[in-house]
């Protein structure tokens, strides 16, 4: 059998974090098998599916990695082949006509709750002639469900599940207007897809066993199903924007990599023994349901930020460079250049790529420098400004490269009797506009020699000392 699974998000919004874990298990588990992973757009709710909601969910998907085999499959398409295996259901006698009115629905749901019942449809028209329907009443299609014995799901997560048919009531399949339940275009979009696998949230556990009545009337062959625990906040409430950041796109504007986010996705539920960073090659290998748990997760930003600094720090300084001259705005060559720089000594204390940018933001800065109120502080004392004077003239024979740069610091605060900080701080506020930076010799070389003298000389001459 060739494992063929799909991920089948409703456009109404963003891609929640949870539906981007789902997309990650369907494609690792398709990979892990050597098999297909799709995506279907499941748009039968008109009124609030949009296509910017479409835009956003395969934007969020080719961040994350996660971009299907195949072209999507939107569900509205595919209407007239839901239409017709209802109308197939009804001729085979596994369907009916019912003819119930809005009121009838209403007073059927207002006496279960009265007698305490669960509000199922009671099967008014199951057996009823059809001419018996009242006039000007479009029926809809309903199912019949089995009324004896149990179905059985033998889930890859959950374990065996079972519901006794008496639960299930007769679903409505084709609506009066003629477009499909939600419930049953799965169903048929699933089978004609050729789904071997079904892989989504443990909230679809109930709707499995209601689908399995279209798979058993048709007489096609059921697919597995793995119903995955869902991931929930800190206090263990469901996941929401109280939380933080929920849609997939967040992360990426909150500067984290895609390849972090989907290392914590996967470890969100799932383990290989003491295993935190697993990279996609290494998570494809590994990947098996039977180390998913059947607990709900919680979501833990602090350990996701932990994470990404790992992903930043292991990446080669290259790859990020674009993302963060993306977040700078800019990709003048000269800019490009200074940060490309910079990066690897960024990448050490950095979180998220905001960090980064934000770390290498004073290399695009252009004459004469808004400093810091510390920074201004810092610089605003006659005999910090005559150092700094000499200082650039003593940088100014020195060969350009970061040994060098750093050995001529040293020798210039021995020669001045001071600790090099006292060299170090000052220049760093000249050069950079703030007292927190990369080390000072990657500064210098980062901006160049031109550059770097031109800033230490405005430093020295009291050019703008107000705080910026």
């Amino acid at each position: 059998m060739t494992v063929r699974v799909r991920f089948a998000p409703s456009p109404t919004g963003y891609l929640h974090i949870g539906g981007a874990r789902t997309a990650l298990f369907n494609l690792l588990f398709a990979r892990h098998a050597g098999g297909s992973y799709l995506l279907r757009i499941e748009d039968t709710d008109r009124a609030r599916s949009t296509p910017e909601a479409v835009a956003q969910i395969l934007e969020s998907l080719e961040w994350l990695g996660l971009s299907p085999d195949e072209p999507p499959v939107m569900q509205t398409s595919r209407e007239a082949r839901h239409a017709e295996v209802a109308r197939d259901l009804l001729a085979r006698g596994a369907a009916y006509l019912a003819y119930d009115t809005a009121e009838e629905l209403v007073a059927m749901r207002e006496n279960a709750q009265a007698e305490g019942r669960p509000p199922r449809y009671d099967g008014g028209w199951r057996d009823r002639d059809p001419a018996e329907a009242p006039a000007g009443v479009a029926p809809v299609i309903r199912i019949k469900a089995p009324r004896e014995g149990e179905t059985v799901v033998r889930d890859l997560v959950q374990g065996e599940v079972r519901v006794g048919n008496a639960e299930m009531d007769d679903m409505i399949i084709l609506r009066s207007d003629g477009t499909p339940t939600y419930l049953h275009a799965v169903v048929v979009d699933d089978h004609d897809m050729g789904i071997t696998h079904v892989i989504r949230g443990d909230d679809h556990l109930t709707n499995t066993f209601r689908q399995i009545m279209v798979y058993d009337a048709m007489g096609w062959a059921r697919p597995e199903f793995a119903h995955v625990p869902l991931i929930h906040g800190a206090d263990g409430a469901k996941l929401s924007k109280r939380h933080g950041a929920v849609g997939a796109l967040e992360f990426r504007d909150g500067g984290f990599l895609p390849e972090a986010v989907c290392n914590y996705l996967l470890r969100l539920g799932w383990g290989h023994g003491d295993e935190e960073f697993v990279p996609r090659e290494r998570a494809i290998e590994l990947f098996e349901f039977r180390d998913v748990g059947r607990a709900a997760s919680r979501m833990d930003y602090a350990k996701l930020s932990h994470l990404n600094a790992q992903y930043i720090r292991a990446a080669a300084p290259e790859a990020l460079l674009p993302a963060v001259m993306g977040r700078l705005g800019t990709d003048d060559p000269l800019a490009r250049a200074r940060v490309a720089a910079l990066i690897p000594d960024l990448q050490p204390r950095a979180r998220t790529l905001i960090d980064m940018a934000d770390g290498a933001r004073f290399a695009l800065a252009v004459r004469p420098l808004a400093y810091e109120a510390k920074a201004a502080v810092a610089l605003d004392h006659a005999d910090v400004r005559a150092r700094l004077a000499a200082l650039a003239e003593a940088l100014a024979g020195v060969e350009w490269e970061r040994a060098a740069l750093d050995a001529a610091l040293r020798a210039f605060a021995e020669a001045e009797g001071v600790k090099l900080g006292q060299v170090a701080q000052p220049l760093r506020a000249a050069l950079t506009g703030s007292l927190q930076s990369p080390p000072i010799d990657a500064v210098l070389a980062a901006l160049g020699r031109g550059e770097s003298l031109a800033r230490i000389g405005d430093a020295a001459e009291g050019v703008a000392l107000v705080g910026g």
